[in-house]
């Protein structure tokens, strides 16, 4: 180490309002072994925090002082920003080596003796990397899970990034530099770069100012990087600020690719790579699940993309076709490589991933950018029209920027594609899908009747339980329905019930878990025998026997039920799965249902069964999946309502949707939490200003109506700690008694529920209560904005301000509880026909499944055909799914 350096290494953090977290920090650092704590300095800059940060920072002081270790400096400014917090410690750090530890995390207790000792084994090295693994504070579990954890597989070592450009470092926490070099640069933190990419922008610049960027991995070196529970860190929040797509791609990533290009005359494959890296992560957030809060809409999203473009320029197409840093799904590459130019593109190829066999289809997905170019199908020699097809727009940042045609073919003919005239190979998945460092495709999938392979002496076990159960032969060939896990009454029960009144033909059963209020009532009632507690052995003999899974739910452990998928040794359940739906959709969930395999997607209007199935949407799914049949609910809704006199219609339901942000992240009892302020949020004070509103309830006496609250599902346990009014009756989900609440409600206030279709599928009026529209539109809740707009196509008024909600639903009330006339034309255009027969066509759409798809018609080619040499050839490219 150098001499001259009064420390071996300067420890600045730049606090702000992490008084909760310091203790944890400190303890880490005492708790370094094997390094003189005497030659480690702390700089600690305090910025502007509100909390007791500052007193904290000098207990610890003292205290270190008192032990004669590690020598602390407390500096305390106004509120700046971290990059000027870090700037002002810089000044004033005197290690040889500077690094930058966030207040909130932690280091191993090795983690100074084994940088310390790499560096003086390794005097050429510029900058050091340390392996980050992740501590989730909701769980208290630390896993070693961050997305570049590969880079330090193996030995510590050196690596010159010129020469291996996948590698980089972008996280000065994690990192060392000189302070030599840095005071040389005159390079300091660019505190205009936020939310985010500040330590890459850093990073970067110090590395492309150096002789040679040497960086040190020093695996051996753990940094424990904190996710906080309460999603208060600034990356957990920065999906949600125009910055992250606005100012950090201008400042942040152009800024280090044109000083690279200006220092080096061109750009470094490994900053290109980087840049890559971290483009990622905005694509992954616009396609994961569909819940994840953007502000990449309307005017922030054009001047985004327009960076991208210019941000594109500056990479090298071998670059992006290479990248397998992280995740890059084939669509984004392609968007990368082409989506952003004007030049049309056609992709050399076309896929066939999939093959439905009991139907004898496969389908074939053809991609371009541009006009949409002629699309021919040829089955042996001659042209078919495919049994179905549509034209997809691939979303990203509110812009189309590829797009594919879907279609089903048959699947037991030579299948040949051309597009302008030329002919495409057909391969079986995209190029360059597989998150790997290796240049490798993933494997296919397996059929589901292929020999089970790898499997060990438990399965054969289990199997052979499920074989030889008291109850298998009863179970062949079943249709299992659930809603959710642990409820029920919803499109599932009502379409059971219609199975077992009218279908006894049909091996239909349906499963809740026990202990619940839904499992009870069920096992108790007329069709009980025919209940299986989810989860249970028994569950697990039905669903190795399930033919049909039907669910109004979507999420994995129901349509994909990992304890199910273990002991069938596959990824591909056999079932087929219908989507029955919670609710009709309004916005745009394709990020979120994409993923899922859906055999039959029933929908209930016109609208809902165009933005899904119809040309230019976002959705994966044709005609083949999804069909116009109204959901099974409505029929008992529709029976339940004509029960209910005029007079009888006494209560004003509020039942308003949940949002995600108000959900704490899920621990390892998957229990939905609610926030710590949730009592102090906008969310309760807006609505319970409506609830207590003496207007209102003065409204409500006179016309002898009273005021009911159903709070969303994942809000019903806190509903005993909720103060309501004397005049407000709460109300719940359990009991199989929410649709006779439609039925015998005057009028249904909501926000963005599509309980509101369930109201005007009974004529009864609705009430939009928005306050929050432009955080939930943004995509802050779940979804996107889709084809339905509040105004254009809503069951009633829409308001934003709790004034005008309360005067809007004294006014419904006044004018007699009854949809006025415009409101009243919707409804009848989103239901022309309320016939109570949507179980009828659920029913008959599931039979379907199993019948093969008719012939496609062929006409004669118009020009000639390469037959393939071999038809097996062509077979093994389609991946058999069910």
């Amino acid at each position: 180490m150098n001499s001259a350096a009064p420390y071996d290494v300067s420890i600045v953090t730049a606090v702000h309002d992490v008084a909760r977290y310091l203790p944890d920090f400190f303890a880490s650092l005492e708790a370094q072994r094997d390094v003189d704590l005497t030659r480690v300095e702390i700089v600690a800059v305090d910025d502007g925090s509100n909390d007791d940060s500052l007193a904290v920072l000098e207990r610890y002081r003292g205290r270190f002082a008192e032990r004669g270790i590690l020598p602390m400096q407390v500096i305390h400014q106004a509120n700046a920003g971290q990059g000027p917090a870090r700037n002002n410690g810089i000044d004033h750090a005197l290690g040889e080596w500077l690094t930058f530890t966030d207040p909130d995390d932690m280091l191993d207790p090795g983690y100074l003796a084994s940088v310390l000792r790499f560096v003086a084994a390794h005097p050429e090295v510029e900058m050091v990397a340390t392996n980050r693994v992740v501590y989730l504070e909701v769980t208290g579990e630390t896993t070693d899970t961050h997305a570049l954890r590969g880079m330090f597989a193996g030995p510590d070592r050196v690596v010159d990034l010129d020469r291996a450009p996948t590698y980089f470092h972008g996280h000065v926490g994690a990192g060392f530099v000189r302070r030599d070099r840095l005071a040389a640069l005159g390079l300091r933190f660019d505190g205009r770069v936020r939310p985010n990419f500040e330590d890459g922008h850093f990073c970067t610049k110090y590395l492309l100012g150096c002789p040679a960027p040497t960086l040190g991995l020093v695996g051996s070196a753990k940094y424990v990087y904190r996710q906080r529970a309460d999603g208060s860190s600034t990356m957990q929040r920065s999906f949600m600020q125009p910055e992250r797509y606005v100012v950090v791609p201008r400042r942040g990533y152009l800024d280090v690719l044109e000083h690279a290009r200006a220092v080096h005359g061109r750009v470094p494959e490994w900053v290109q790579n980087f840049v890559l890296y971290e483009l990622s992560w905005l694509f992954s957030a616009e396609a994961g699940h569909g819940g994840t809060a953007t502000a990449a809409v309307g005017d922030v999203a054009r001047e985004f993309v327009g960076l991208l473009r210019e941000i594109r320029a500056l990479l090298d197409p071998h670059v992006i076709d290479g990248f397998r840093v992280r995740w890059l799904d084939a669509a984004w590459r392609q968007i990368l490589l082409h989506g952003l130019g004007e030049e049309p593109w056609r992709a050399a190829y076309a896929v066939a991933d999939e093959v439905d066999v009991r139907q004898n289809l496969a389908r074939v997905v053809v991609r371009w950018t541009g006009p949409e170019p002629a699309v021919e199908y040829l089955c042996e020699g001659a042209v078919v029209e495919p049994t179905h097809t549509k034209v997809r727009s691939v979303v990203f940042f509110d812009h189309a920027l590829l797009h594919e045609r879907v279609s089903w073919l048959p699947a037991d003919t030579t299948n040949r594609v051309r597009v302008d005239g030329r002919y495409l190979e057909l391969r079986p998945w995209w190029t360059g899908a597989a998150p790997t460092t290796f240049e490798t495709d993933p494997p296919p999938r397996r059929a589901p009747d292929a020999p089970p392979t790898g499997r060990s002496s438990v399965w054969h076990a289990t199997r052979r339980r499920a074989v030889e159960a008291r109850r298998g032969h009863e179970f062949d060939g079943a249709w299992v329905l659930m809603d959710r896990i642990t409820d029920a009454d919803d499109n599932a029960e009502r379409l059971f019930e219609y199975l077992r009144e009218n279908r006894p033909d049909i091996n239909a059963w349906f499963t809740v878990a026990a202990g619940t209020p839904d499992h009870a009532r069920l096992a108790a009632g007329r069709h009980g025998d025919r209940v299986v507690a989810h989860g249970s052995p028994e569950w697990e003999v039905l669903m190795l026997h399930c033919r049909h899974l039907v669910s109004s739910h979507i999420d994995v452990p129901v349509h994909r039920p990992p304890q199910i998928l273990r002991l069938l040794g596959t990824t591909v359940p056999p079932w087929r799965f219908t989507f029955l739906q919670h609710g009709v959709i309004k916005d745009d969930l394709s990020g979120w249902l994409n993923p899922k395999k859906v055999d039959l997607f029933v929908t209930s209007t016109q609208d809902e069964y165009d933005s899904v199935a119809g040309d230019g949407t976002s959705y994966v799914y044709t005609g083949r999946e999804v069909r116009l049949t109204g959901l099974p609910r409505f029929d008992r809704l529709r029976r339940i309502a004509r029960s209910v006199a005029p007079q009888d219609r006494t209560m004003v339901l509020v039942a308003p949707t949940w949002r995600q942000w108000l959900q704490k992240p899920r621990g390892a009892d998957l229990a939905v939490r609610v926030v710590d302020d949730f009592f102090t949020s906008e969310y309760v004070e807006q609505w319970f200003g409506l609830l207590r509103s003496p207007e209102l309830a003065d409204t409500l006496a006179r016309n002898g109506l009273q005021l009911g609250f159903l709070p969303h599902p994942n809000l019903q346990h806190v509903l005993p700690r909720m103060e309501l009014p004397a005049h407000v009756t709460p109300l719940t989900f359990e009991g199989a008694g929410v649709q006779r609440l439609f039925a015998s409600a005057a009028a249904l206030v909501t926000d963005y529920s599509s309980m509101a279709f369930n109201a005007a599928y009974v004529d009864r009026p609705v009430l939009y209560f928005q306050f929050d529209h432009d955080r939930v539109m943004a995509g802050g809740h779940l979804g996107r904005a889709g084809y339905f707009t509040y105004p254009t196509h809503g069951f009633g008024p829409v308001t934003r301000t709790l004034p005008d909600a309360v005067a809007a639903l004294t006014g419904i009330i006044g004018a007699g509880c009854v949809p006025a006339p415009q409101y009243a034309d919707r409804i009848g255009r989103a239901f022309p026909a309320r016939d109570g027969r949507c179980c009828e066509r659920v029913t008959a759409e599931i039979e379907r499944l199993d019948q093969a798809a008719p012939r496609a018609p062929r006409r004669a080619s118009d020009r000639p055909v390469v037959p393939l040499r071999q038809r097996s050839a062509v077979e093994r490219t389609l991946q058999p799914t069910r």
